[in-house]
This record gives structure tokens, sequence and C-alpha cells, in this order.
């Protein structure tokens, strides 16, 4: 096992010297002294950066942004998957206080965007909310229609299972329903809870990213794009648990609806007079 080891090791300062030959060599012929100093500094130069070194040091450096931002995308597929999560950015139209789709953006289970855009309001706006949607007067010069945005977000949503934080003010503002079976709210989901029930107070999807993935959103400005990820993240870590307590409770509202309610005693009394009238 030792000489296994001093062959790796032996290697290994073969393959610096190798190197150190090399670039002594090529320093010579551009004019350079081989100065004690100069050569000692090279020598530890050489040594932090051999080839090993370096193959080393490149997966760490590549995990840095993946492991402080996990909201970052681990691959670059965009297509259209069974789960999709959706972010609406409102602007203030009418007297200022009623709401309007200013932009909305939906990503795929990954987080890779799958549409983003900037909508034309049917009203007229009054208050962009830029220090909260994001959204300036040139972002909507150009934007597309509501109605056509409308029917394209309906075509992706569609059959499939969305994700997004306070969902019903998101439809609210697109004038879309979605089937409540197919519905993941983080706002909603009793483990992210005070408490872990309903009744409890709900946490902003600020909070929630900050608690559970550990990441900050929402400073200043929303991005949709940073708050739908960050919805669909929270999801995909917990769906195993997430996905069965929906099944759960699919079956018990089966369970009641198959339930016959009692008759009450007035109403048999009825039903066996009517029965005995007929048979005489």
């Amino acid at each position: 096992m030792e000489n296994k080891k001093l062959t790796v090791t032996g290697v290994k300062r073969e393959k610096q010297a190798k190197l150190q030959r090399m670039v002594f060599k090529q320093l010579k012929s551009n004019g350079f002294n081989k100065s004690s100093k100069f050569k000692k500094d090279l020598v530890a130069e050489t040594n932090n950066n051999s080839i090993l070194g370096k193959r080393k040091e490149r997966p760490d450096a590549e995990s840095d942004d993946s492991k402080l931002n996990p909201l970052i995308p681990t691959n670059d597929d965009c297509s259209l998957t069974d789960v999709v999560a959706m972010d609406c950015e409102m602007v203030g139209v009418g007297q200022g206080n009623k709401s309007a789709l200013g932009r909305v953006t939906l990503v795929n289970k990954w987080g890779n965007v799958i549409y983003d855009e900037f909508v034309r309001p049917v009203e007229h706006v009054v208050d962009f909310r830029t220090n909260i949607s994001g959204i300036r007067p040139r972002d909507l010069r150009k934007a597309k229609d509501f109605r056509v945005v409308q029917k394209k977000v309906a075509e992706l949503i569609d059959g499939r299972i969305l994700v997004g934080h306070a969902l019903h003010n998101d439809l609210k503002v697109l004038l879309l329903t979605h089937q409540k079976k197919d519905l993941r709210d983080t706002s909603e989901y009793q483990p992210f809870l005070n408490g872990g029930s309903r009744e409890n107070r709900r946490k902003s999807l600020q909070h929630l990213a900050a608690e559970f993935l550990g990441v900050e959103i929402q400073n200043g400005e929303h991005c949709p794009i940073q708050d739908s990820r960050a919805a669909m993240l929270l999801y995909m870590r917990n769906s195993k648990q997430w996905e069965k307590s929906v099944k759960d409770q699919i079956r018990r509202e089966l369970k009641q609806k198959k339930r016959k309610p009692k008759k009450k005693p007035k109403e048999k009394d009825a039903l066996n007079l009517n029965r005995a009238s007929a048979a005489s």
C-alpha cells in the first residue's frame, strides 16, 4: 500500500517538474532570467495551479452559484411540463385602487421560463406600482393585448397542476378559473402556515423563501420569474407529501358525498303510509 502511495506521489512530482521545465524554457526564450526569488515564486505558483489542482477545483467553482442561489435552474429545458408555476404583477386602473394584469410569467418544474409577457390592460393605467410590480410605462407600449395573453395562459395551464402563491389573486386578475384539485398554493399549504393550521396566519412568499429555501426575494421591485421559481421550488421539495395530502383530502370528500343523509321520522312515516295505501 505504501509503495502505491509513493508511486502516485512520484507521478505528481514528475508532472509538476515537467511543467516547471516547460515554463522556464518558454520564459528563457523570451529573455527572462531564472533568479532564485523568481524561481521560488514560480514553483509555488505551478504547484498551486497544477493540472490536478485545477481539475479538482473546477466542479466547486461551477457549483458556487447553484449553492448560493437554489432558484437558478439546473438545466435549460424549457418544455411544458405537467406542473407549472405562475406569478402575476398588477398595475392600478380606474381610480388606482383597482388591479389589472400588467405582467404574467410561467415556469416549468425546473424553473425555466415557458411564458413571460407584459400585458396591456383593457382600462387606462393610472398607477404602474413600479416600486412593487417593477413595471414602467415603456414596458406596456408594445405589450400584448390582455385577451391574447389570457387565451395563451388558459391553454398553458389547462389540465396541469398550477403552482403559485395566493393563486386566487392571479386567477382573478386573469379572469380565469382552475380546478381546485389541480391548485398547489404555497400560501395555503398547511406545513407552511404558522402552527400548521389554516386558521393561523399565512406567510408571505418572501418569508417562505427565506425560511425554507434560504434565499432572499422581493427586496424592492418584485420579479415574477424569481417569484414563480420560488413557488415551484417550494412545491418540488415537498411534492411527495403535498400530493399525498391532496389525495387524502379528495378521498375524504368523496366519502362524505357517498354518505346519504338520514331521513327524518316524519318523512319515514309518510313514506310507509304511501306504501301501505298503494298496496291496498
